[in-house]
């Protein structure tokens, strides 16, 4: 079993500030067995709302809750969310000496009932599978093949791990959704999430899978919009600067974990990530999941302009604007887009993002990193405070 130990500090913290702290995540990145660790699941504090148990004993949420002491965990909290009004009343009594763990697995809804019953009340932390940081550098190659989800990555083989990640996308379609309230037939949105794979790190384009789907625009967006509410999907909006070039306004998607999205585009093993024509934008979306892992900024977006100039990723964090370039070659170089960009954009710094071995400048402002030598603090240096001034 592999700990967890950042995330765990994380909670801790967390609970020290807020009487109320919201774990959201895709089903299976690892949220129970984290709560676990707090609360264990036969505790009358553990409340799993997939259990029939749990949920008769919420038929009086009022009575089963405020009676209650310490910590309280409520799993899967998208199938109750009558019950947010209920945590609000209880934790603004002054008798009430309790705190919430709530676990989900759906943001849309859930996020905007909780932000909008529990403002000033909760902290919400975004939890995915396994990050590099976690496993080690090592680790790198399983990693990128197989996804971040605990279950698949840790599999004995690639054919269990093949399998694991198959069931996962049934059952997400097949039941969860369904649990949830939505009616899309799992065949049509089985076909939409096999499509956004092959268009994987590309700007998303509504008219051209609307005519591929038979369906409206609007419909379409829909559809997109229940894949990235499932954090399946992540579409990474656009920075418009105030420049007089006609610039991208539309996301660029990106499948969540670079596992799910070898599983839709057929790869089954390392040889055939090596010499898939997707391995470029595989890679591109990997990085960028892994630096948004590491360095949690405040803001991210990418830029690209109609012309051909396009940044990867760019990062706001600490006063500081820094861009990304995702890059699978063995020898970065400047480009066009990162001139553009510097001058264009006033950025205080462009990183390359690479998978070889050695940190080189390119330009006083562009330098490249490896990846497995990537921290935070290449991008965001920590400041030091001379506590005698």
């Amino acid at each position: 079993m592999i700990k967890r130990s950042q995330w765990h500090n994380r909670i801790l913290s967390a609970l020290k500030r807020s009487r109320i702290i919201t774990l959201v995540g895709p089903r299976q990145c690892g949220k129970t067995t984290l709560a676990r660790e707090f609360v264990a699941e036969d505790s009358v504090n553990y409340f799993d709302l997939e259990d029939p148990v749990s949920l008769a004993r919420l038929d009086e949420p009022m009575t089963a809750l405020g009676s209650l002491e310490g910590l309280i965990v409520i799993d899967e909290i998208q199938r109750r969310p009558e019950l947010f009004p209920v945590l609000r009343v209880l934790v603004d009594r002054k008798s009430f000496v309790g705190q919430f763990l709530i676990l989900g697995s759906a943001s849309g809804d859930l996020l905007r009932q909780s932000s909008e019953t529990l403002a000033g009340r909760m902290e919400m932390l975004h939890l995915r599978g396994f990050s590099l940081l976690e496993l080690g550098q090592g680790a790198q190659p399983q990693h990128w093949l197989r996804g971040g989800f605990p279950l698949s990555y840790l599999a004995s083989s690639e054919a269990d791990s093949l399998a694991w990640r198959k069931g996962f996308i049934h059952t997400l379609l097949e039941r969860d959704f369904p649990q949830w309230g939505i009616r899309t037939a799992a065949t049509t949105l089985w076909r939409f999430w096999n499509m956004l794979a092959h268009y994987h790190g590309q700007t998303w384009n509504a008219a051209e899978f609307a005519r591929a789907m038979g369906v409206s625009e609007s419909t379409t967006r829909r559809y997109l919009d229940l894949l990235s509410d499932a954090f399946m999907v992540r579409q990474l909006q656009p920075w418009h600067a105030n420049i007089r070039k006609r610039q991208v306004k539309s996301p660029k998607i990106y499948i969540h974990d670079s596992g799910l999205l070898h599983q839709l585009l057929g790869i089954n093993n390392e040889r055939d990530l090596l010499t898939h024509p997707k391995i470029g934008a595989s890679w591109e979306g990997y990085v960028i999941e892994e630096v948004l892992s590491v360095v949690q900024p405040d803001d991210a977006w990418f830029w690209a302009t109609h012309q051909g100039a396009e940044i990867d990723l760019l990062l706001r964090k600490n006063g500081r604007m820094v861009g990304v370039e995702c890059k699978r070659t063995d020898a970065p170089r400047m480009t066009p887009s990162i001139r553009t960009a510097l001058s264009d954009l006033d950025l205080d710094e462009v990183v390359i993002v690479y998978p070889g071995d050695k940190s080189f400048s390119l330009s006083e402002q562009v330098k490249a990193v490896p990846f497995k030598n990537f921290t935070s603090s290449e991008l965001f240096p920590v400041v030091e405070i001379d506590e005698k001034q």
